[in-house]
């Protein structure tokens, strides 16, 4: 029975230490993938540009600055873009991309800042969005509605509404599954060597209660007419 037990720490041993060894030969040679939105190197930056349409249908935008909170928390190889984008009816569209470097702690999931800023997590779903390119595919997302309370200048407290649609993105791979991103991007590694550069593109509007339906169709519509002009296209599905 003894020696039953040092054999088998002898085993533990040397499997961790196989492991050990192996993570350590992929940390020096392991090489970024290829993005899978368009992104141009910033000359003597680590960091690189997405170019985020100005213009998408109807809708105007104005760039908004990378917050001092996002700089400060991501990794320093992060890529950020965001543009709000205005309808002439005032709706609104908070749309932006980060794009991981070699560290993927870039990624993360959304469940840790929505609820940071406020909201509620009321319901999720599944979309799937057709687009429209050479060749055509689909793009799944996960959209999720939200609710705040707020208060108003007198005191009082309102409910808003509000709508979030995300999904992953890396070269020729899409989802909207935190998990299932996570999976691939370990096997990619391990078979290929490759760390894919995956980034996490983002939806939001502001609503009223009960309006998170419309709210998610417009966006829907939006994606389909953006996505084009700055994701790569994926394999025909």
């Amino acid at each position: 029975m003894k020696n039953k037990k040092v054999l088998m720490l002898a085993v533990t041993l040397v499997l961790m230490a196989g492991t050990a060894a192996a993570l350590a030969w992929l940390r020096f040679n392991q090489k970024l993938g290829a993005p899978g939105i368009r992104a141009t190197p910033i000359p003597g930056s680590v960091m690189m540009r997405i170019d985020l349409p100005e213009r998408v249908l109807d809708f105007t935008s104005t760039n908004v600055p990378e917050p001092a909170v996002v700089s400060g928390y991501l990794p320093a190889d992060t890529s950020y873009a965001e543009r709000l984008y205005t309808a002439p009816d005032g709706f609104g569209i908070q749309s932006a991309a980060i794009l991981m470097g070699a560290d993927r702690t870039s990624i993360h999931r959304p469940e840790f800042c929505l609820p940071g800023q406020g909201w509620s997590i009321d319901e999720k779903e599944a979309l799937d969005i057709p687009i429209q390119h050479k060749p055509p595919y689909h793009l799944q997302a996960a959209a999720w509605k939200l609710s705040q309370d707020v208060q108003t200048d007198d005191g009082q407290k309102v409910k808003v509404g509000g709508v979030y649609v995300y999904w992953y993105v890396a070269n020729n791979e899409e989802t909207p599954d935190h998990n299932k991103m996570l999976e691939w991007l370990t096997l990619d590694l391990l078979r290929t060597g490759a760390l894919q550069r995956w980034a996490y593109v983002s939806y939001f509007a502001l609503c009223k209660p009960g309006q998170e339906d419309a709210a998610i169709d417009r966006i829907k519509s939006f994606i389909a007419a953006s996505a084009p002009a700055f994701q790569l296209p994926l394999k025909q599905q």
